[in-house]
C-alpha cells in the first residue's frame, strides 16, 4: 500500500492512496495542473485514478474537481447531502454514495462522521490508515474503529495562542475553536496519544493553518505528548508532497 499527501493546508488538500491496482484520491482541492504534475512525479497517470473520495465540499477540498472530472471522467464518492454542492461545480458527475463500509475491488473503506460546519467525513482504509481532517473533535464512539492503526493522517490545524492573537475576526476564531471547527495542535496530539499502539508506524500532521500555526509548534506539541521515537512523524505541506509511504 502506498500513500502520498500531495497537498495539505488552508489553500488546498489532496492525498493519493494506492493498493495493488486500485488508485484513489482523497479530496481534490488543488488545480488540475498541480495534481497532474504531482501524480506524474510519482509515476501515476492521472487517467488511472479509479475514484475520488470527498471528505466535504469546502473549496479547499474540491476546487480542482470540475476540470479533473471533465478530462478524466473519474467517479466521485460522496454523501447524499454533498450532492447539491457538487453538481453546482461539476457537470454530469459520476456519483457513488458512501456506505458505512465499502470495498472497492480490494480497497476497503470505513466511513466515520466528523464534526464540522458541513457534512464531513473521515476514512479508515484497509484497516491500516486513518484519515481525519476538518473536525472540531473526534467522537469517542469512533475510537474502537481507529485504535492502533499503522498510519494516522490527522488534522493539526492551529495553535490556539496564535489564533487568538491573530488577525482573524472574532466570529471566525470562535468557529475554528468550536466543536464544528478544526482540531488544534493540542487536541490533535491528545487524540493521537490515546489512539496509537504497537502497530503505529507513521503520524502525518495535516491541514496546518498558514496564519495560525507553524510546523515547529505542531511537532513540538506532538513530541510533548508522544515520546515514542520509533514512530515517524511528518508534517504535510501545502505545496510539497510527502515522500511515498509504503506499508
Amino acid at each position: 500500500m502506498k500513500i502520498v499527501v500531495l497537498a495539505s493546508g488552508s489553500k488546498g488538500n489532496s492525498t493519493y492512496i494506492e493498493n495493488n491496482d486500485k488508485k484513489i484520491l482523497i479530496d481534490l482541492g488543488v488545480s488540475l495542473e498541480y495534481i497532474e504534475d504531482k501524480l506524474n512525479n510519482i509515476n501515476v497517470d492521472p487517467k488511472d485514478i479509479n475514484c475520488i473520495l470527498i471528505t466535504h465540499t469546502h473549496s479547499d477540498h474540491i476546487i480542482g474537481l470540475s476540470k479533473f472530472i471533465k478530462k478524466y471522467d473519474t467517479s466521485i464518492l460522496i454523501s447524499p447531502k454533498m450532492e447539491s454542492e457538487i453538481i453546482k461545480k461539476v457537470k454530469d458527475p459520476n456519483i457513488i454514495y458512501f456506505n458505512k463500509e465499502m470495498d472497492l475491488d480490494g480497497l476497503s473503506i470505513k466511513i466515520i462522521k466528523n464534526s464540522h460546519d458541513c457534512d464531513s467525513f473521515g476514512f479508515i482504509i484497509n484497516d491500516k490508515v486513518v484519515y481525519i481532517t476538518d473536525t472540531g473533535y473526534i467522537n469517542s464512539k469512533h475510537f474502537p474503529l481507529i485504535l492502533n492503526k499503522e498510519v494516522y493522517i490527522l488534522e493539526s490545524n492551529h495553535d490556539v495562542e496564535m489564533l487568538m492573537n491573530g488577525s482573524y475576526p472574532h466570529y471566525l476564531k470562535q468557529r475554528i475553536l468550536s466543536d464544528k471547527g478544526h482540531l488544534s495542535n493540542e487536541a490533535c496530539s491528545y487524540y493521537l496519544s490515546q489512539l496509537i499502539g504497537e502497530n503505529t508506524k507513521y503520524i502525518i500532521l495535516s491541514h496546518l493553518s498558514e496564519e495560525n500555526n507553524t510546523e515547529e509548534k505542531a511537532l513540538e506539541e506532538l513530541n510533548n505528548k508522544i515520546k515514542n521515537t520509533k514512530i515517524i512523524k511528518i508534517v504535510a505541506k501545502q505545496n510539497v508532497p510527502t515522500g511515498v509511504i509504503e506499508i
